[in-house]
């Protein structure tokens, strides 16, 4: 996909903010610092539309990126190790569930893992949500690069075990640096669109 024309249409908290207009929607989830925003910049080709942050926790809102004028990703706070208190995590739990529960232009959730590690109980908690809600699910494996490519695979499948991955969902080595994965990702994002 050519990408020319990427918007930060709003940042929003209330469900009275999200966007009108019904475009399709992609929710990019995942752990605080997992690489969210290295994921948007790759595949919109823009070296810092979406902030890359040292620290964790730094998007506190809804994101929505309108993408060519035709869907919007939308980026949501990283659950996990965000320095931020109790009540807060749980305001932001609140938003998400609102948004992903009750969004009708969503077409799917990106869950974005580190394909380095076996997926936190956070990642599992995220993936076993999406499923209950039967929320369509890609599943992006970033950081590919920081590892052999002959454990490529083994980590693969530690990563699908300990998701309980649902062979009907999407699943892509994906790596920032090298761009792996970019297309893959590209294809699932456009059937999921129509």
């Amino acid at each position: 996909m050519n990408i020319n024309n990427v918007e930060l249409v709003i940042s929003a908290v209330w469900k009275e903010q999200y966007p009108d207009g019904g475009l399709p929607e992609f929710a990019l989830a995942g752990r605080s610092n997992v690489g969210k925003s290295s994921f948007i910049n790759t595949m919109i080709r823009r070296k810092s539309m979406a902030r890359i942050s040292q620290k964790p926790g730094k998007t506190q809102t809804l994101n929505f990126y309108k993408i060519e004028d035709s869907f919007f990703f939308v980026d949501v706070p990283g659950y996990g190790f965000a320095k931020v208190s109790k009540k807060e995590r749980q305001k932001w739990g609140e938003m998400i569930e609102t948004y992903m529960t009750s969004r009708t232009p969503l077409k799917a959730v990106i869950q974005i893992v580190d394909l380095r590690h076996k997926p936190t109980e956070d990642d599992r908690n995220m993936y076993e949500f999406l499923k209950y809600y039967q929320i369509p699910t890609i599943v992006i494996a970033t950081k590919a690069d920081k590892i052999p490519r002959s454990k490529w695979h083994k980590n693969m499948k530690i990563v699908k075990e300990a998701l309980d991955f649902d062979p009907t969902d999407g699943f892509v080595m994906f790596s920032s640096e090298t761009k792996m994965g970019k297309e893959e990702a590209w294809q699932l994002i456009e059937e999921a669109m129509k």
